[in-house]
């Protein structure tokens, strides 16, 4: 019975993983640019049922090149293939580990298959492929998460230091979507940028313009968005929003975003048409869905909102940064929306000093939508998302629950950079129906800090967002949330933001003292704000749920008889569980 008890566990093991890993996605249909110079390319696929991902790498030199996948963007830690072509005709090529930042080591165990590697007068191309687990410990597990994908080359083959030949990019390899490109003759450009505006000397400022969209011969759909940063500006744009307004907007404007008179106009602009953050690069719809502008239904004036960081304070910085909006006359089924969820952006919200992962919450409950939006219930067929913390986050996760039971994730990322903050495909339309409830959790870690982190709009305060891209589109704007104020004080025994934030700084944090404090706000009743893109908006209380831990593809070895064991990694292919579950049941019948 026991050994009959385990056969039915690996199926159901093999037959889980297999559902992440999806249906096969053909030789390479997906391909992403890794740098802002086109110097680096790579196309990828995977087959489900050989378990394996193929790679390709090109690169415009006639040295070596290195492919790695890293916990951290930085290369310690990382798992890396480096190859190239000798100048007589030979090829190199090894699976290798990072350790620190000296030459990355070779594994003992080669798991990477070279399938071919060329050089040509337009660069250096290489294939290769790999189990999606390889069980190896100097190999790093291809997930269903956003992976930090590096890369380095040089200009011969002495593989060495590579200097400022390198890079990373966030990319979900095994949940991306297919890009489709109009025919040339239907596409046109719209840009929403600031023109030559002087940055003031501020270390965090936030500043809007309001654009009067063009008149259009009738609707199109915008399928791609591309960030247009003024060159040697890259370290200065830390977000840019392109947010609808209303009716009441009718008149173009231009100043501070949150001071000033000018910002009741600009706060009334409040659904978000497209976000983007530092480190991201393109962003691309489905194929069965773009962005509706052109019709009666769509904004007629739009506000571009550009975070600046000018942490060192640099005078005469002059931008003229912004998104470039490529629309098609070819209408795509689908008219694609953005739900922003997660945390109140408010400095009532404190997060304390020398914590290792303080982890803070957004909720948001879709049985308010009824309240803000006339007809059915809208089913949002949620496809990608864009997460966003600032300096002290270190992973967020969006859970999906229904019923009151998570039933699965709406975006993950658990290793966050900040610098790296991509829009990522979930692989699968996630339907969120009325009455489900999105939680949204961020991760922090503020040991070098000796004070408490306050919510806001600076870098060195904090935010706990998820953006949502859905379809079809409705006239949701933000569903967020923040401990209910009077509870909190109550909890807590302080009056108000300065007497928690007092108490914070005069206060010893240890492990214990975070996990205390971490239980109690978690514990508060939620005050949640439902808003729609008139400004109508509900209040409504709600309780965090518990949080499951993200699923994890394990390495198993399953008892054989005599005490022995079977050396296989079941991973998420079918193809190697049904050789598995083969070979036991054969030795079944042997015994």
């Amino acid at each position: 019975m026991m050994f009959v008890a385990g056969l039915c566990s690996a199926l159901l093991l093999c037959t889980g993983l297999a559902s992440v890993l999806g249906q096969d996605s053909g030789d390479m249909p997906f391909n992403e640019t890794l740098d802002s110079a086109g110097n680096v390319s790579l196309r990828w696929g995977f087959d489900s049922k050989q378990e394996t991902i193929t790679f390709q790498l090109a690169c415009k030199t006639s040295g070596w090149v290195g492919f790695g996948l890293s916990p951290s963007g930085e290369m310690d830690g990382s798992d890396i293939v480096i190859g190239g072509v000798n100048p007589n005709g030979t090829t190199y090529f090894t699976d290798r580990h990072a350790v620190g930042d000296q030459l990355p080591l070779v594994d003992g165990s080669q798991d990477y298959t070279l399938l071919s590697l060329k050089e040509d007068a337009t660069g250096t191309t290489m294939k290769f492929s790999r189990k999606v687990q390889t069980c190896d410990k100097d190999d790093m597990e291809i997930s269903t998460s956003a992976m930090k994908l590096i890369y380095a080359y040089g200009a011969d083959d002495s593989i060495a230091y590579h200097n400022n030949a390198r890079g990373t990019k966030s990319v979900n390899l095994l949940q991306s979507t297919q890009r489709s490109t109009p025919s040339q003759d239907s596409v046109g450009q719209l840009e929403m940028t600031v023109n030559s505006f002087a940055v003031p000397e501020r270390d965090t400022y936030y500043h809007c313009r309001i654009i009067k969209s063009p008149n259009f011969p009738g609707k199109r759909h915008v399928y791609r968005i591309e960030p247009k940063i003024q060159s040697g500006n890259v370290d200065l744009v830390h977000h840019m929003l392109v947010y609808a307004c209303p009716a009441s907007v009718s008149v173009e404007l231009e100043g501070e975003c949150y001071s000033g008179q000018s910002m009741y106009v600009f706060s009334s602009c409040q659904q978000v048409v497209i976000s983007w953050a530092v480190g991201g690069q393109d962003i691309w719809m489905p194929p069965n869905a773009g962005i509706s502008i052109g019709t009666s239904d769509d904004p007629v004036f739009y506000r571009l909102e550009m975070h600046y960081s000018n942490s060192k304070l640099s005078k005469g910085r002059v931008d003229s940064s912004g998104l470039v909006f490529h629309y098609t006359s070819e209408l795509r089924a689908n008219d694609v929306g953005i739900l922003e969820v997660g945390l109140i952006v408010d400095t009532s919200y404190v997060i304390p000093p020398n914590a290792k992962d303080f982890k803070a919450y957004g909720l948001c409950n879709t049985s308010t939508f009824s309240q803000v939006l006339s007809g059915e219930p809208p089913v949002l067929n949620v496809f990608a998302s864009l997460l966003h913390t600032h300096l002290a986050g270190r992973g967020v996760r969006v859970g999906h629950y229904r019923n009151g039971e998570q039933i699965g994730f709406l975006g993950k990322n658990e290793h966050y950079d900040f610098n790296l903050q991509e829009t990522m495909f979930l692989g699968s339309l996630v339907q969120v129906k009325a009455g489900d409830e999105i939680l949204v959790e961020c991760t922090y870690n503020t040991e070098s800090r000796k004070t408490a982190t306050q919510g806001g709009l600076g870098t060195t305060n904090e935010m706990c967002l998820a953006f949502l891209l859905y379809y079809p589109r409705t006239k949701l704007a933000s569903c967020w949330s923040l401990p209910e104020p009077t509870a909190m004080s109550a909890a807590l025994g302080v009056k108000g933001t300065s007497e928690l934030v007092a108490l914070m700084n005069s206060s010893v944090w240890n492990d214990t003292a975070v996990g205390r404090f971490e239980r109690t706000v978690r514990g508060l009743p939620q005050l949640m704000a439902v808003s729609v893109s008139n400004g109508t908006r509900t209040v409504d209380l709600g309780f965090i749920r518990e949080f499951k831990s993200s699923p994890a593809t394990a390495c198993t070895t399953l008892p054989l008889s005599g005490g022995g064991e079977s050396c296989a990694p079941v991973t998420a292919g079918l193809g190697l569980c049904i050789a598995l579950l083969t070979s036991l049941i054969s030795l079944t019948g042997a015994l």
